[in-house]
């Protein structure tokens, strides 16, 4: 619980300018307020959810970023744009939020959000 909490965080300081999709005990996500022609849905920006053994913090702008992700951070991925933490790590936490913060500039710039 205290890892979903620090990463909620991370993610609803950006949920002024978007859409919480999800907000329930152990999931949270946020989307776009654009939405994507080709299904009408909304972009997903990204989501914190608890798992079997982690909580997961899915980043959809990290998937263009990956060069400014420390090989710390890195070795907490899986797949290209989700992290898992058993245990809260205030630097990499706080690389996060960074990561987090230039992406969804990188979203807006890009017309996403």
């Amino acid at each position: 619980a205290p890892v979903f909490a620090a990463l909620k965080k991370i993610l609803a300081a950006h949920a002024a300018s978007l859409v919480v999709a999800c907000d329930k005990p152990g999931d949270y996500k946020v989307n776009s307020t654009k939405v994507n022609p080709r299904n009408r849905q909304r972009y997903c920006v990204g989501r914190v959810c608890i798992g079997k053994n982690y909580v997961s913090f899915h980043l959809m702008p990290a998937y263009g970023m990956h060069h400014l992700i420390s090989p710390a951070l890195k070795k907490r991925m899986q797949g290209k744009a989700c992290f898992n933490f058993t245990a809260i790590d205030e630097p990499l936490f706080a690389e996060l939020a960074d990561l987090t913060t230039r992406g969804c500039a990188a979203f807006k710039k890009l017309g996403y959000a």
